[in-house]
């Protein structure tokens, strides 16, 4: 028997006993929560008759595959499906911050395709074939409430994030001296080192907890390290958190954990290139009989809005990445209202620039990175902002390592007039420099000097003697600044450097302050 059958095997005898075991004294409905999507792997020209999680049927073919790539490192930067589901053919963006889509009668989503096999250092989802297709019912959750919560008590897209499939880039694996892409396969949410509260997702129990692994579950597919926590949870699946600052010293192998309790604090640690985040991942038995990434991205979308039910979510992402000179296309259509229509899309420049429209072309001349910001107005007047990442290298230069920044804030919900808010910045591949805020509230700039961290083992440091693993988990490796907004209202704060060799990194933050008490 292969290694993944005996986990396949161990999973279902596993099952029962420990939904009994971590629930206490659980309900019969609870014990017995099945997965409301289901999953088929297909091959071009492949069809499939499957049974949905209400009973109903439907026959899926997998008509054509495509995707496009850069031409620097031949990453791939989008990956479309084109799918027959009953009666209907739809076309399906793969992962990237797309979520299900409804044709005839059923919602459908694509996590991955085998093209973005083609050049990687890993194999996160346990695909066989061509492509991976998820169905649920057209009506309903995509998740069961009971089963999953959004994980970081934080504003939705706070800062920077990085979603299933977006080739990595701030542990600089879009340098074309690495050679090989880590495509993104869990979700990332950047925040404030230690003061983001993490929290349990699901009610379940911890089979890792920093090194410890509970005894009996060593074939699981668990990366034992200081800054990560397993929990086994609703569904059989195996939910990650890593990168975390502390862990909640009541935590072991074999701790039960309740949905919404308290795993940690967000945080650097590990090999998280030197960024402050939460790397947040699903793993289930997929079709091939293997253990696989369970793309998460629509769990987190409607977990958030059941807990926190924004009147508006605007969405530019994911980032971009151009050599100076060439035409690049910004997209905020996946922005989406709750409450009306959304009546404007609106883009705010770099460069000081606005356009109209939620589609929109950009060139840029000089290489570094941008973020264009994008404002969303709906119907009821509700208004939201983005951000859009531009990574621009310089095409007769490619492995001259480009400038980047994070910036983050705290508190993100609740903050009134006066009230004091924490940010931070840190800023990567520069050699000089330092950073200025602008709050966009009048206030005079202020500045702010982090200890610069490196994101990939690029030869120029190395040769310079730089430890990047050393740098990266720099304890103060990010410079704060306190301001306080002296009225109500939604502001763009901006924070930029520029280094010694001319090249410059910007990044914005949102900012809501709400009416004074």
């Amino acid at each position: 028997m292969s290694l993944y059958s005996t986990v396949l095997k161990a999973a279902a005898l596993l099952a029962l006993p420990f939904l009994i075991f971590c629930s206490g004294t659980p309900s019969k409905e609870t014990s017995t929560l099945k997965p409301i999507r289901t999953v088929l792997d297909l091959d071009i020209g492949e069809e499939k008759k499957i049974e949905l999680s209400d009973g109903s049927l439907a026959t899926v073919r997998l008509l054509e595959v495509a995707c496009v790539r850069d031409e620097f490192l031949s990453a791939v930067r989008s990956a479309t499906v084109e799918v027959w589901v009953n009666s209907e053919t739809v076309t399906l963006n793969s992962g990237n911050y797309n979520l299900p889509v409804t044709v005839s009668g059923v919602r459908i989503d694509c996590p991955v395709t085998r093209d973005y096999y083609s050049n990687t250092m890993q194999d996160s989802w346990g695909l066989d074939k061509d492509a991976r297709l998820r169905l649920w019912p057209g009506q309903g959750p995509l998740i069961h409430a009971d089963a999953f919560a959004y994980p970081a008590r934080q504003l939705w897209f706070a800062n920077d994030t990085q979603m299933s499939n977006e080739p990595v880039y701030v542990n600089g694996c879009e340098n074309p001296e690495a050679g090989e892409i880590y495509y993104h396969s869990g979700l990332d949410i950047g925040g404030c080192e230690d003061l983001v509260e993490i929290v349990s997702a699901c009610d379940g129990i911890v089979i890792q907890c920093g090194d410890s692994v509970l005894s009996g579950y060593e074939n699981y597919p668990l990366e034992p390290r200081y800054e990560s926590v397993y929990v086994l949870g609703e569904y059989g699946w195996l939910y990650r958190y890593s990168h975390l600052k502390s862990i909640e010293d009541r935590l072991k192998p074999g701790t039960e954990v309740k949905k919404g309790e308290r795993i940690g604090t967000l945080g650097k640690e590990g090999n998280s290139g030197g960024w402050a985040h939460l790397h947040f991942e699903i793993e289930a038995i997929q079709p091939s009989g293997r253990w696989g990434t369970e793309e998460g991205y629509a769990y987190f979308w409607e977990s958030y809005l059941k807990t926190y039910k924004p009147a508006l979510i605007a969405v530019a992402r994911p980032h971009l990445l151009a050599a100076a000179g060439d035409v690049l296309t910004l997209d905020g259509s996946k922005s989406r209202s709750f409450t009306g229509e959304i009546e404007s899309y609106e883009w705010i420049f770099c460069d000081g620039g606005t356009a109209a429209g939620a589609v929109q072309q950009r060139t840029y001349d000089t290489p570094g990175e941008y973020s264009e910001v994008l404002k969303v107005i709906d119907s009821k007047g509700n208004v939201d902002y983005d951000v859009c990442p531009v990574i621009v290298i310089d095409r007769n230069n490619p492995l001259q390592p480009v400038p980047a920044i994070h910036a983050a804030y705290y508190p993100t919900f609740g903050i009134k007039p006066g009230d004091p808010v924490t940010f931070r910045v840190r800023s990567f591949n520069f050699d000089k420099g330092k950073e200025t805020w602008d709050f966009g509230d009048g206030s005079p700039p202020a500045f702010a000097q982090s200890r610069v961290g490196y994101l990939y083992n690029h030869s120029k440091y190395l040769k310079r003697g730089i430890d990047i693993q050393a740098n990266a988990l720099d304890p103060q490796g990010y410079a704060e600044t306190v301001h306080s907004f002296a009225k109500a209202g939604d502001y763009l704060v901006r924070v930029e450097r520029t280094g010694d060799n001319g090249l410059r990194a910007v990044t914005h933050l949102h900012v809501h302050v709400a009416v004074g008490r």
